[in-house]
C-alpha cells in the first residue's frame, strides 16, 4: 500500500511538472494505458499506481515464463508453453486488466516472499510455485473472488534440507530420507528454472583443489589470449635482433617469413592444437561430472545437446587439424653460418615456395580464429531477462545499438591493451631468455628441426649424461627460466591494465568535471546573485539555497569538525545568520569569500567536494532525458513536488560491532594490563587469554581519539560551553572531568556520540543515514507535505532507516549495545528509524512479552505457538519503550546449516531487514559507514538517475544498481588506516569508473543504491550459500551483469567508510576478501558469466572478480621462481657473468613490485582531484610505509587462496575494527602469521642464504643482491612490529615474556585435550605453540579430502626425486648424518611419551642434534671438515635443508597411510578410527619434528621481535617518538616518554596556537572589507572568538 501511494504521488508530480514544460520530449512510451492520454483530463491515479506497482512486482515472474515457454523442460510436460506466454503479457501488458486482481496479485508475491523465508533468494523458484499457484487459483462462480492456496511446505522446500546439511562436498540423509551433497540457495533456484517438483542438488561445488580446474576452464578465453599474445610476441622477438644472432635475426620479415619464424608458426599450431585438445577433453569430463544431475534440463548455463556438438567438434577439430599440420610440416634447422647473414645459400630455400610450405598451418590458424570467435562470442541473455520487454530495455538506455558502442569501446580498449602487452613481451620478457635454451646452452637436441636451431654440443650431449648433476641443472635452469617468462606474460597484462585504468579513468573524471573536485585552495564565493558558487547553488537548490547552506553549516558545528566562531562565519559568508530566526546585523551582511584551506582538512574537503558536485546536479540533476529545470527540480523550487522523490529505505545489518563506545571503554587502555590479552569474560587473569588487548597500555582509548582528532575535541569543548552544557570551555577540562565522572549524563552522552562518530561504530552509520531524512526534513515543501499527517514522522513517506540488529536482546549479543541502541532510538524518535531484530530461543523475557501482547491484541493468535519471528519496531515516546511495528513468524533461524557450513550471516540480516523494507530503493550500509548532511541533499538528484524525472515508462529503471564514491575516513587514523584506505579509495574512484566505462562494474560492497523491487524478485541484496558466498556482495553485481542490466557508477555523491585501522584486522580483512576470491571460484554464477560473455569482454570480467588475487599469487609464486632458479644456475655453473655474456637480462636485477605499480591510479586520481603537489607529497611520501604494508599483504592474500584451494573452506574473518592504538601482542601476531608468512619467509631466507654460500664459492662469476626478495623476506618478519604502536620497554618486556609462555606452554599435549585442541584451532584461540602447531596437523589430516592428500604427497615425491638427481652427490654424502641424530631424537621422543611428557626429554630432542657434530666425522669421513668449514658450509646448508624435505615427505607419507585405513578400513567404528587417526597426527607430530621445528621457528620469530621492537624503542626515544609519529600522530609523538597525553597539558594543537577560527570577517568596513590590525591580533590570541 505505501508503495502504491508513492506510485500515486510520483504520478502527479510528473504531470505537474509536465503541465510546465510543455515543450519537453517524450523519450519513450510505454504499455500503460495513461500514456496516450496527456491531456489536462483527470487520470485513474490509483489504477496507473496498481498497474506500476504490479508490473515492477511481477517482473521477474514474467522473465521466467518468458524463458520457460522458450524451452524444453524434461519434466514440466504439465507446463503449457502458451500458458506461459500469457501469463508472461499479462504482466506486460496489464493496463486493461482488473485493478483489484493486480493489487493481490502482488501482494500474492510478497505474501510468498516473506513466508519464504530464504526462498526470497531464490526468484526463479519462487516464480515457479507462483504459477502453479495462479493456474490453480480458484475462482468463486457466484462472487468473481479469488482465492490463491499456499503450501508452506512446498513453498519452503530445501530449506529443511540446507538446515540439516549444507556441506557441499559431503553427503548426509536428508530428512526425505535420500543420502545427498549439501545443497545451497543456487540449487533452489535452479530447481525453479527447471520445474521440478522438488527441490534437489543441481550441481557440484568442486572440492579443495579442484578449484583449479575451475580457474583454468572457467578463464580459459582470457589465458588463451594472453598465450597468444605471448605467441605474437616470440614471432616478432625471432625477427627483433634482441637475442641471439642465431635465434633472432635473420629470419625473414613479418609477412615473409624464414627459418625459424617458418618453423615457428607451424610448431606453434600444433601446440596449440594439443592445448585445446586438452581443454575441451577436460571441459567436456568435467561439466559432465558437475552438471550430472542436470543433464537433460533446460536451465542457463546447462549444456545441451548443441553445447556437446559444438565442444566435440573443436576437440576433433583441433586434434585432426594438429596432426594435418604434423604429418605436412616442413621443419629446418638454420645453420651456424647463417647467424650473420640470410642471403646467398644462407637464404631459407622454403621461402621460393612459402605459401606450399605453410598452407597448412596458415588454415589451421584461420579455423582456428573462427572457431574461437564463434564458440566464445557473446551470448545474450547470459542467464534471464532482467527486463522481459525488449523496448522497454531500449527505453531505459540497453538497446542493440547502445550494447554495439559499447562493445566496440571495449574491444577498441582490450586491442590497445593486449598490444602493449605484446610490447612488453618483446621488449623486456623475451630478451631474459637470450642464450638461454637446452640445446645451445645444455646441449640437448631434443627437439631435432623443430626450433630450428643448429645442433650444439654440451654436458647433456651424451645418453648417458642426462641423468648427471651437471646435465639436470643445465635443464632445469632453462626450464625455470622459461617457467619464469611464462608468468611474467601472465602477470603483464595486470600492470598494464592499472596504467589503462589510470589514464582513461583520469580522461573519463576530466569529462565528468572531476578537476580540483577535492582542491581546497580555490575559494568558495558565496555573496548573493554575484558569487559564482551562490549562483550555481541557488540554480541546483532554488530560491532557499541559503536555508540549505546553514543546515549544512549547523551539521559540521554538531560533528564538532568546525568552531562555533566559524559556523558563524560560514553562514554570514552567505549573508545570513546561524541561528536562522534572527536577522543578520549590518556587520555580518558583509560577505567575503570563503578560503577553505583556513579550515579543518575535513570539513575543508567535505565543502570542496560539495560545491564541485554541483556542476553535475545542474547537468544531470533531474535525470539523463532533459535539461535541469530548478523551477520544478531543484530540493526549493517555487513548483517542486514532494511526489518526485523517489522512496528509499536504507538497511543496516549489524551483530555485535559496537554501537556506542562505553565509558569504560573510553576510560581504559593506559594501564599495561590493557596491552595485555584478556580473557572472554573479562576476568583479569582467568580463563582462556586469548582476546585481542583493550587499548595500547600508554594512553586511554579517549586521549588517544583526542590525538587524532585534537581540533574537534577543541571545538566540541567550546560548542559544549557556548550550548550551556559545561561551565569552562577548556579541553582539557572535559577530559578529566570525564575521567573523573563529574560530567552530567548528558555530557557523558555527548563524549561518547564525539567517539562514536570517529571510529567504526553502528551509531555512527545510524547517524549518518539518518542524514538523508534530517535534510528532507527541513525542505520548505516537505514540511509542507507532512503537515497534512501530523501521525507520521517526518520524511517517514520518503525514507526509512532499517537497523537490523542479529543479536539484540539476545544472550549471544552484549548487554551494552542493547542499551546503546535503545539510546539511538530515543534520541532519533522523530526521525524514520526502525529496529528489526530476530527473535529466536535465547532472546530477552521482555522482547518475547512485548512481541506476544502485540500478537494477541492484533488477534487470531494463539499465545506460546511462536517460535522464532522477525520483528520490525520503533521507539514509542509517548510510553518511552519500543512498540511493535509488524511481526514476519519463521519456521528457520536467519542461518541455515551446521558449523562451520553455515549461510552468510550479513547476508541473511540484510535480508531479514528486505522483508519490512517498503522503499522503491534500498540502500545498504555497513556498520562501518556515515554520511555529511550536504551529500544527503544530493541523494534525491543521484535517484533520479534510476527513473528520470521525464521518462514515461516507470516500470523499466534505467539501472539496477547505482554505484558512487566512498571517502575512506579511516585514513585519518594512523598509517595502517592511511596505506588501506588509498587502496580503498582508489579502487572505488578511479578503478571503479574505468570498470563502469567498460560495462563491468560490478557491486563490490555498500553503499550501493538498487532498485528496490529488483532486490525482491531476483534474489535479494547479496548471496548467502556456505562455502561459495563469502564475498557477498560481489554475487549481485553478478546477477545483474547476468540478466543484462546496468550498473552505472558516479561521483557526484561520496558517502564516509572506515576500513581497518590496525594491522592485525587489516591482514584479516584482506585474508577474507582473498579466500572470498576462491570461494567465487567455485560459483556456477562465475562459470556462467565466463561461459557466455564474449571473448574481449571476458578479460574485462576477469579483472573485474579475481584478477586482482590471482596475480597476487602469481608474484608470490614468482619470487620462489626467481630464488630457486638462481640457484640452479649456480649449480650449473651459470653466474651473473655468464649470462650477462649471454645477453640475458636475468643478469640484472628485477625490482618490479605491484605494490609500486599499484601507486599509480592513486597518483593519477590525486593529481586530478587535489592538484600535482599535494598528490605527489602525499604519495612519495607514503612509499616506505606503503611499500612494506602492501608487500605484506601481497604475501596474505596470496598465503590465504592458497589456503582456500586446499582447504576448500571460505572461512569468515571477524576483524572487530578496533581503534588504531590497539597493542599487537606478539602471541596474537605468531598465531596469525606464522603460516602465512613466518614459515615462508624462513623458508626464502633459507634459499637466498643457499644461493648466497653457492654465489661465494663460485669465485668470480658475480651474484645478485636480489633487493626485492631481501626486502619481502625482510617485511613479511618485522612489519607487523613496525605498524604495532609504542614500542615501550615495559610492553616489551611484557610481549617477550607472554610469548615465551606460549612457546613453552603445555596446553593441548595430553590426549584427552586433542578435540579441545581442534575447536581452538578453528576459531584461533589457542593457547600454546604446542596447540596452534597440532590443531594444524589435526586440521590438515582429518578434514583435507584424501585425494588432495594423495595428490599433495605424489606432487612432494615427484620433487623429492627431482631434488635427488639435481644436487650432487658431494652433497647427498652428508645426509646420513642427519639420519644418525633422527635415531637419537627418536629415542628421546618415546622417552618423552613414556615418561608422561616430561619436558626434560623434550628438550633433549633439540640437544640431540648439535650433538652428533662432533660424531659426523665416523659417518662421512674426513670430509666433513676438508679443507675447511666454510668451504664445506653449502654443503651443510643444502643437505640438512634436502634432509628436512625428505623427512617431511616421510610424515606425509605414513600419515596418508594412516588416513587411507582410516577411510577405507571398517574394522573398527568410526568413533575409535577417529580417535586412533587423531593419536597417529599426534605422534607424527613430535617424532618427525614438526614441533620441534616449530619451536626454533617460533624462537627466530622471537629474536627478530626483539630486536626490531629494541630498535624501534630506542629510535623513538632518541629522535623524538619518531616512531610514534609515522605510525599514529604528531600529537602522541610530542608526548613524553613516561606521561600520558592529555595527562598534565592540554592538547598540543592549542598549545601551538594551530587553530583554524581564524576571523576571516572580522572587518567592520563594508567598504573595502580589509580586517582591522587590532581584530586580527585578537584573534590570533583567541582563535575561537571566546570573550576573555
Amino acid at each position: 500500500e505505501k508503495q502504491v501511494n508513492v506510485e500515486i504521488k510520483a504520478t502527479q508530480a510528473r504531470r505537474s511538472r509536465r503541465q510546465h514544460h510543455p515543450k519537453s520530449l517524450k523519450h519513450s512510451s510505454s504499455t500503460l494505458s495513461y500514456q496516450s492520454d496527456d491531456s489536462d483530463e483527470a487520470v485513474d491515479d490509483l489504477a496507473v499506481a496498481v498497474q506500476v506497482i504490479h508490473k515492477r512486482t511481477l517482473e521477474g515472474f514474467a522473465a521466467w515464463c518468458a524463458y520457460v515457454s522458450g524451452g524444453s523442460i524434461r519434466c514440466s510436460s504439465a507446463l503449457d508453453p502458451q500458458d506461459l506466454k500469457t501469463m508472461a503479457k499479462s504482466v506486460e501488458h496489464n493496463a486493461e486488466r482488473p485493478i483489484p486482481l493486480l493489487f493481490a496479485e502482488a501482494l500474492l508475491l510478497r505474501t510468498m516472499e516473506s513466508l519464504g523465508e530464504q526462498i526470497l533468494q531464490c526468484p526463479e523458484r519462487l516464480s515457479y510455485l507462483l504459477y502453479k499457484i495462479l493456474t490453480n487459483a480458484y475462482v468463486d462462480p457466484m462472487t468473481g473472488a479469488t482465492t490463491f492456496a499456499i503450501d508452506l511446505d512446498e513453498l519452503q522446500d530445501g530449506l529443511p534440507q540446507m538446515e540439516c546439511n549444507s556441506n557441499p562436498y559431503v553427503r548426509k540423509k536428508q530428512p526425505n530420507g535420500k543420502w545427498e551433497l549439501g545443497l545451497n540457495f543456487d540449487d533452489i533456484n535452479e530447481s525453479g528454472i527447471q520445474c521440478r517438483e522438488n527441490v534437489t542438488k543441481t550441481y557440484k561445488e568442486p572440492a579443495s583443489c579442484l578449484v583449479l580446474v575451475d580457474l583454468i576452464l572457467c578463464y580459459r578465453v582470457p589465458l588463451m589470449l594472453k598465450l597468444y599474445c605471448l605467441g605474437i610476441a616470440g614471432y616478432i622477438y625471432l625477427g627483433s635482433n634482441m637475442g641471439d644472432d642465431i635465434a633472432t635475426a635473420h629470419n625473414g620479415t613479418l609477412w615473409a617469413p624464414a627459418w625459424m619464424r617458418i618453423n615457428y608458426v607451424q610448431y606453434t599450431a600444433m601446440m596449440d592444437a594439443a592445448i585445446w585438445v586438452f581443454l575441451e577433453s577436460l571441459l567436456i569430463f568435467y561439466t559432465v561430472w558437475q552438471r550430472w544431475a542436470s543433464l537433460g534440463y533446460s536451465s542457463p548455463g546447462i549444456p545441451g545437446m548443441l553445447w556437446f556438438i559444438e565442444h566435440l567438434f573443436n576437440l576433433c577439430i583441433s586434434a585432426l587439424g594438429g596432426l594435418w599440420v604434423y604429418t605436412e610440416h616442413s621443419f629446418k634447422r638454420k645453420p651456424w653460418e647463417c647467424a650473420q647473414s640470410g642471403v646467398g645459400s644462407c637464404a631459407d630455400p622454403r621461402t621460393d615456395s612459402l605459401w606450399i610450405v605453410l598452407q597448412f598451418s596458415l588454415f589451421y590458424w584461420a579455423g582456428r580464429v573462427l572457431i574461437f570467435v564463434l564458440m566464445n562470442g557473446k551470448k545474450v541473455p547470459i542467464f534471464i531477462y532482467g527486463t522481459p520487454n525488449q523496448k522497454a530495455r531500449a527505453d531505459s538506455g540497453r538497446s542493440c545499438l547502445a550494447l554495439m558502442a559499447l562493445d566496440l569501446q571495449v574491444n577498441l580498449a582490450w586491442v590497445l591493451i593486449l598490444t602493449v602487452c605484446i610490447i612488453v613481451e618483446v621488449y623486456l620478457l623475451l630478451p631474459s631468455m637470450r642464450g638461454l635454451d637446452w640445446g645451445t646452452t645444455c646441449g640437448l637436441d631434443i627437439l631435432g628441426d623443430i626450433s630450428g636451431m643448429p645442433p650444439q654440443r654440451g654436458v647433456c650431449t651424451q645418453t648417458g649424461d642426462r641423468m648427471s648433476f651437471k646435465c639436470v641443472s643445465c635443464l632445469t635452469s632453462v626450464l625455470g627460466g622459461w617457467c619464469l617468462v611464462l608468468l611474467g606474460s601472465l602477470v603483464d597484462v595486470y600492470f598494464v591494465f592499472y596504467l589503462a585504468a589510470s589514464v582513461v579513468g583520469s580522461v573519463m573524471g576530466h569529462r565528468r568535471q572531476l578537476n580540483d573536485l577535492k582542491n581546497t585552495s580555490l575559494p568558495i564565493d558565496l555573496r548573493e546573485d554575484l558569487g559564482r558558487e551562490a549562483l550555481l547553488f541557488e540554480n541546483t537548490f532554488g530560491p532557499a539555497w541559503q536555508l540549505v547552506w546553514r543546515v549544512m553549516v549547523r551539521s559540521l558545528l554538531v560533528e564538532s569538525l568546525i568552531s562555533p566562531k566559524q559556523a558563524a562565519g560560514l553562514c554570514h559568508a552567505a549573508g545570513i545568520s546561524l541561528e536562522g530566526d534572527t536577522p543578520p546585523t549590518q556587520r555580518e551582511k558583509v560577505q567575503k569569500p570563503i578560503h577553505l584551506t583556513r579550515f579543518p582538512p575535513l570539513a575543508g574537503e567535505r565543502l570542496a567536494f560539495f560545491f564541485q558536485s554541483l556542476k553535475w546536479i545542474e547537468a544531470c540533476g533531474s535525470g539523463r532525458y532533459n535539461d535541469f529545470d530548478s523551477a520544478t527540480d531543484s530540493l526549493t523550487g517555487h513548483l517542486f513536488d514532494p511526489g518526485s522523490i523517489p522512496s528509499l529505505t536504507q538497511i543496516i545489518p549489524a551483530y555485535n560491532e559496537v554501537v556506542i563506545p562505553s565509558v569504560e571503554f573510553l576510560k581504559a587502555g593506559a594501564d599495561p594490563e590493557d596491552a595485555r590479552n584478556s580473557s572472554p569474560d573479562d576476568s583479569p587473569g582467568l580463563g582462556d587469554l586469548t582476546v585481542p588487548p583493550q587499548g595500547d597500555g600508554v594512553n586511554t582509548n579517549l586521549a588517544f581519539m583526542i590525538s587524532q582528532f585534537p581540533d574537534e575535541w577543541v571545538f566540541m569543548a567550546k560548542r559544549l560551553h557556548s550550548e550551556g552544557w559545561i561551565e569552562t570551555a577548556e579541553s582539557q577540562d572535559l577530559y578529566h572531568n570525564f575521567m573523573k565522572g563529574k560530567l552530567t549524563p548528558e555530557v557523558i552522552v555527548e563524549v561518547r556520540l564525539w567517539s562514536c562518530l570517529r571510529m567504526q561504530s553502528v551509531a555512527k552509520t545510524v547517524i549518518g543515514a539518518l542524514q538523508y531524512a534530517k535534510a528532507l526534513a527541513v525542505l520548505p515543501q516537505i514540511k509542507k507535505y507532512y503537515a497534512q499527517y501530523p501521525d507520521k514522522r517526518i520524511g517517514e513517506d520518503h525514507v526509512e532507516v532499517i537497523l537490523a540488529h542479529q543479536t539484540y536482546g539476545h544472550s549471544e549479543g552484549v548487554e551494552r549495545n542493547d542499551e546503546a541502541v535503545q539510546l539511538l532510538l530515543q534520541r532519533h524518535a522523530d526521525d524514520p528509524l526502525f529496529l528489526v531484530f530476530d527473535l529466536k530461543k535465547g532472546s530477552s523475557p521482555d522482547l518475547w512479552r512485548m512481541v506476544e501482547n502485540f500478537l494477541l491484541m492484533r488477534g487470531g493468535y494463539v499465545g506460546g505457538s511462536l517460535e522464532q519471528a522477525s520483528v520490525k519496531c520503533k521507539w514509542d515516546k509517548a510510553r518511552a519503550c519500543l512498540r511493535v511495528v509488524s511481526v514476519i513468524p519463521r519456521k528457520f533461524p536467519l542461518r541455515l546449516g551446521q558449523g562451520e557450513f553455515r549461510t552468510q550471516g550479513k547476508a541473511c540480516n540484510q535480508l531479514n531487514g528486505l522483508r519490512f523494507a517498503s522503499g522503491h530503493y534500498v540502500q545498504a550500509l555497513d556498520c562501518n559507514m556515515g554520511t555529511f548532511i550536504g551529500e544527503g541533499f544530493k541523494v534525491p538528484y543521484v535517484l533520479r538517475q534510476f527513473m528520470p524525472m521525464d521518462k514515461e515508462d516507470r516500470t523499466a529503471p534505467r539501472c539496477r544498481y547505482l554505484g558512487f564514491r566512498e571517502f575512506i575516513y579511516t585514513g585519518r587514523e594512523g598509517t595502517v588506516g592511511k596505506c588501506h584506505a588509498a587502496a580503498e579509495w582508489t579502487f572505488g574512484t578511479i578503478y571503479q569508473r574505468f570498470l563502469s566505462g567498460m560495462g563491468m562494474r560490478m557491486h563490490y560492497g555498500h553503499p550501493d543504491f538498487l532498485d528496490g523491487f529488483w532486490a525482491r524478485n531476483r534474489g535479494g541484496m547479496s548471496k548467502s550459500s556456505p562455502v561459495v558466498n563469502l564475498s557477498e556482495d560481489i554475487f549481485a553485481g553478478y546477477n545483474v551483469r547476468m540478466r543484462e542490466e546496468a550498473s552505472p557508477h558516479v561521483d557526484a555523491l561520496e558517502f564516509e567508510k572506515g576500513r581497518e585501522a590496525t594491522f592485525n584486522a587489516a591482514s584479516n580483512f584482506f585474508s577474507k576478501i582473498s579466500g572470498g576470491s576462491i570461494a567465487v571460484l567455485r560459483s556456477r554464477d562465475n562459470h556462467l558469466l565466463c561461459e557466455r560473455i564474449g571473448i574481449l569482454h571476458s578479460l574485462s570480467f576477469y579483472f573485474t572478480s579475481v584478477a586482482f588475487y590471482m596475480s597476487n599469487l602469481m608474484v608470490d609464486l614468482s619470487i620462489y621462481l626467481y630464488v630457486m632458479l638462481f640457484i640452479v644456475f649456480n649449480l650449473a655453473g651459470l653466474g651473473p657473468g655468464e649470462l650477462a655474456a649471454l645477453g640475458s637480462t636475468f643478469s640484472t636485477e628485477w625490482i618490479v613490485s605491484m605494490g609500486l605499480v599499484t601507486l599509480v591510479p592513486q597518483l593519477c586520481e590525486m593529481v586530478l582531484e587535489h592538484g600535482a603537489v599535494h598528490a605527489i607529497r602525499h604519495v612519495v611520501g607514503g612509499i616506505f610505509s606503503a611499500t612494506f604494508f602492501f608487500i605484506f599483504q601481497n604475501k596474505n592474500i596470496s598465503s590465504s587462496m592458497k589456503q582456500g584451494m586446499m582447504s576448500g573452506m571460505a572461512r569468515y574473518f571477524f576483524t572487530g575494527r578496533p581503534p588504531a592504538n590497539q597493542h599487537q601482542t606478539w602471541k596474537d601476531i605468531y598465531v596469525t602469521y606464522w603460516k602465512s608468512h613466518y614459515k615462508p619467509s624462513i623458508f626464502l631466507g633459507g634459499c637466498y642464504l643457499i644461493y648466497s654460500l653457492l654465489a661465494m664459492q663460485n669465485h668470480g662469476k658475480g651474484k645478485l643482491p636480489m633487493v626485492l626478495v631481501v626486502v619481502s623476506c625482510i617485511a613479511w618478519f618485522t612489519t607487523p612490529i613496525i605498524f604495532s604502536p609504542f614500542p615501550r620497554w615495559n610492553l616489551i618486556r611484557q610481549d617477550l615474556r607472554e610469548f615465551n609462555s606460549f612457546i613453552t606452554g603445555g596446553a593441548g599435549t595430553t590426549e584427552r585435550e586433542i578435540a579441545e585442541v581442534q575447536s581452538r584451532g578453528k576459531k584461533g584461540t589457542v593457547r600454546s605453540l604446542y596447540e596452534c602447531g597440532l590443531a594444524d596437523e589435526m586440521s590438515t589430516w582429518t578434514e583435507s579430502h584424501v585425494f588432495v592428500l594423495f595428490l599433495v604427497c605424489c606432487v612432494k615425491v615427484a620433487v623429492g626425486i627431482f631434488v635427488m638427481l639435481l644436487l650432487p652427490a658431494e652433497i647427498l654424502d652428508f645426509l646420513p648424518v642427519f639420519v644418525v641424530a633422527l635415531s637419537f631424537s627418536w629415542l628421546v621422543v618415546l622417552g618423552y611419551l613414556v615418561a608422561g611428557l616430561n619436558n626434560v626429554f623434550l628438550v633433549l630432542s633439540f640437544l640431540v642434534w648439535p650433538g652428533v657434530i662432533p660424531i659426523a666425522h665416523f659417518i662421512v669421513g674426513d670430509r666433513v671438515g676438508l679443507p675447511n668449514a666454510w668451504t664445506r658450509m653449502p654443503e651443510y646448508v643444502i643437505s640438512l635443508a634436502a634432509f628436512l624435505y625428505l623427512l617431511e615427505l616421510g610424515k606425509d607419507t605414513v600419515l596418508l597411510i594412516c588416513r587411507f585405513i582410516h577411510d577405507v578400513m571398517p574394522c573398527f567404528s568410526r568413533r575409535q578410527s577417529t580417535g586412533r587417526m587423531h593419536e597417529c597426527v599426534r605422534l607424527c607430530f613430535v617424532y618427525f619434528l614438526v614441533h620441534q621445528t616449530q619451536f626454533i621457528e617460533a624462537y627466530i620469530v622471537l629474536c627478530v621481535n626483539l630486536v626490531t621492537s629494541t630498535m624501534l624503542a630506542f629510535i623513538d626515544k632518541i629522535f623524538c617518538n619518531i616512531h610514534t609519529w609515522f605510525l599514529l600522530n604528531s600529537e602522541l609523538a610530542r608526548t613524553p616518554h613516561g606521561e600520558r597525553y592529555m595527562e598534565k597539558s592540554a592538547t598540543f594543537y592549542e598549545q601551538d596556537y594551530l587553530g583554524y577560527g581564524l576571523d576571516l570577517w572580522s572587518s567592520d568596513s563594508e567598504f573595502d572589507g580589509s580586517p582591522r590590525e587590532e581584530d586580527s591580533r585578537s584573534m590570533a590570541q583567541n582563535p575561537w572568538g571566546e570573550a576573555p
